[in-house]
């Protein structure tokens, strides 16, 4: 039995893709599809929908299909055949400008009735596409994250939730003199205001942090109401929460830190023998030598894998200094720490298939065991699930996992509140 006063654990799972493919008999079969999932996720009493972005089309295949669709443009589109279900957009704060993101997720959350939120990343990609050569250092991309989230929030906060008025004819008026301006002047940006988006039912839409750095978890433990990390095991997990209550502690957060979410890779099977089957066929798909490549790019790109043994482990000196690389130090510690624990590199294939994340294969049972066991431990608060759309784990997510945790009384049977900020039962914004 949970506390009554202890938060239960909140849900999330990825939005359906709405892209066509060119052997789609109809050009609404991506849309049609992704708008199914998002209504049966609603059904199921899913806190969230997730949307994650990467700005490149990745020439290895590396990154699979993620980034093949804009998330604020997605969750507008899935907003209007659901009700409940909060929206969360992935966006780039490295490559965006925040009076735009401001405009975009402010209308996302009026469009939505309070749905809205949005995930800030620094980006490890796709700087060709923004007339960079090399992609900023961390140090700098999280400079400009911090004063893009200052921006963001000193906009929203300018405008009065009075400066709208509805008629009785349905038309609203607006009073400019309730807008008001924020003259930032910073090192990245020059913001006047107002923001002309007025205030959206939310105040100001949910902030998710992904970045799991010395940096980012400095970001996500100042402004982050919920941070996004990968934490493949329960110790892990323990030292990143007390380093975010260390930093939240710092920045004067002593109440209403910030939820911790964790990604949660799976298969799920309905016994232990149909659990190792279906261990083995995923293992007989993987293209090993893709997977070399794979897992040279989680340990920071500058390693060449391709002749090295698959039966063997990595040999230290080939690893790389994490603190030198730029691009996903957090993801290349883990994978670092381990090829230092003695993995062969089929080993670290195997694991590059769930990029570092929290892993387990099991039954309905013991998933929910291995989910419980960090939320007793207080370093679980949010979780994406995986497994909804696919074919040969859909079932056993909905018919399985997720009756076993509401048995559980892990997870809410039903929406809390009337908005998404209340569903994840954070505290609402002081109307200004």
């Amino acid at each position: 039995m949970t506390s009554p006063s202890r938060r239960r654990l909140k849900t999330l799972v990825g939005a359906g893709s709405v892209i066509y493919a060119g052997n789609d008999q109809q050009a609404d079969t991506g849309i049609a599809r992704a708008v199914a999932l998002a209504r049966l996720a609603e059904k199921e009493k899913i806190t969230g929908l997730f949307t994650a972005d990467l700005l490149q089309a990745d020439p290895d295949g590396l990154a699979g299909t993620t980034g093949s669709q804009d998330p604020i443009v997605t969750l507008a589109a899935l907003s209007q055949v659901t009700s409940k279900i909060g929206l969360i957009a992935t966006v780039s704060t490295t490559y965006h400008h925040p009076y735009n993101l401001a405009r975009l997720i402010g209308t996302l959350d009026h469009v939505s009735a309070g749905r809205a939120g949005w995930n800030a990343v620094t980006s490890s990609v796709g700087e060709e596409n923004f007339g960079d050569i090399t992609l900023p250092e961390p140090a700098v991309r999280y400079a400009r994250a911090t004063e893009f989230i200052e921006v963001i929030n000193a906009l929203f906060a300018a405008n009065e939730t009075t400066a709208v008025r509805r008629s009785d004819s349905g038309a609203i008026s607006i009073d400019p003199r309730k807008l008001h301006a924020i003259h930032h002047r910073g090192d990245f940006f020059k913001v006047q205001g107002p923001l002309n988006v007025p205030p959206p039912p939310q105040k100001r839409p949910v902030q998710f942090q992904a970045g799991q750095s010395e940096q980012g978890l400095a970001l996500g433990a100042k402004y982050a109401e919920v941070i996004y990390t990968s934490q493949p095991t329960l110790e892990d997990a323990r030292s990143f929460v007390a380093q975010v209550q260390q930093y939240a502690n710092a920045y004067g957060r002593h109440t209403n830190k910030p939820l911790i979410m964790n990604s949660f890779h799976s298969v799920i099977g309905d016994s232990a023998t149909d659990v190792s089957r279906r261990l083995r066929e995923k293992h007989e798909r993987i293209d090993y030598q893709q997977g070399k490549l794979k897992v040279a790019d989680m340990l920071g790109g500058n390693i060449d894998l391709r002749d090295f043994s698959l039966d063997k482990p990595i040999p230290a000196r080939f690893l790389p200094e994490v603190g030198q690389i730029n691009r996903r130090r957090g993801r290349a510690e883990i994978f670092k720490r381990f090829a230092l624990q003695g993995l062969t590199l089929r080993e670290l294939v195997i694991q590059a298939q769930e990029t570092g994340h929290w892993y387990v294969a099991g039954t309905p049972e013991t998933l929910a065991d291995a989910i419980e066991e960090r939320y007793r431990a207080g370093v679980l608060d949010v979780i994406s699930l995986h497994g909804l759309g696919q074919p040969d784990q859909q079932d056993l997510l909905l018919n399985g996992l997720l009756p076993e945790l509401r048995k559980r009384q892990l997870i809410d049977e039903d929406y809390t509140g009337e908005d998404f900020r209340a569903n994840l039962e954070l505290p609402a914004l002081a109307a200004e």
